[in-house]
């Protein structure tokens, strides 16, 4: 009797059409439309141990700074995290590549000083869930670095933007959403807005659904002492299970 084929597992994210596309238009984007340069802000002074969610082809990983002592770059997409690994090669700084979705870290909480999240929020299938998955694995003080595109501030592209999220978009993209509100899902999350600009891209140049952007870091809270004193109930012990039998530490 013939061995049974063992199924091969289906990644969290599977778009192949796009990640080709992504792959040739970033590395465009990073030199002519100075999105290289806007990586090199958001990584700024970044240190100690790091988790980039959504790392794509791994464009951020030479912008990180060598204080940085390791980062885990989490990326669903098979063929988007074959190339982050061929870029994480390259660099100086400890890049791990490991395959897993926004929704579900798989690390331990509190394993991190720094999350970075660089064009990624806007196709994440659930945004308040991923953010709390972030929060998670941050420890208390963390940031939240973020690079985002979002709704624009002008009625006229915001009614266009939501036309297109409701229609073709998603769908030719990724994924992707223009009308979501990074700055609002942030706070909703948790985290305490801390030095953010809002920026176009590019900044010269045609107006595209996806160019309002916001740029900035977030903290995770230090917890309330009053509430650390209160006895876990049934109800927090559900809500925070521990980690699970796959988590990274």
């Amino acid at each position: 009797m013939r061995p049974r084929a063992r199924a091969v597992p289906r990644d969290a994210v599977h778009h192949p059409v796009f990640a080709r596309f992504y792959a040739r238009f970033s590395v465009s984007a990073d030199k002519r439309g100075g999105i290289a340069a806007h990586r090199d802000e958001l990584l700024a002074g970044v240190s100690g141990r790091v988790i980039e969610i959504g790392a794509g082809n791994g464009l951020n990983f030479a912008h990180y700074p060598g204080s940085v002592s390791e980062v885990v770059a989490i990326e669903p997409e098979r063929s988007l995290r074959m190339l982050a690994s061929q870029a994480a090669r390259r660099v100086e700084v400890p890049v791990d590549v490991v395959p897993g979705a926004a929704e579900a870290l798989p690390v331990k909480s509190e394993a991190f000083d720094v999350a970075v999240a660089s064009l990624v929020l806007c196709s994440v299938r659930d945004l308040p869930r991923a953010l709390a998955e972030i929060k998670r694995v941050l420890r208390p003080g963390g940031e939240l670095r973020f690079f985002e595109h979002g709704l624009a501030p002008g009625k006229g592209l915001a009614r266009t933007q939501r036309m297109l999220d409701r229609t073709v978009w998603p769908l030719l993209f990724g994924g992707c959403h223009t009308a979501r509100e990074p700055l609002a899902a942030i706070e909703a999350a948790g985290f305490q807005l801390g030095t953010h600009r809002r920026l176009m891209v590019p900044e010269h140049g045609p107006t595209v659904p996806s160019s309002p952007c916001v740029l900035g870091v977030a903290r995770r809270p230090f917890p309330d002492p009053e509430r650390a004193r209160e006895p876990a109930t049934e109800a927090t012990l559900e809500r925070n299970p521990g980690p699970g039998p796959d988590e990274r530490p």
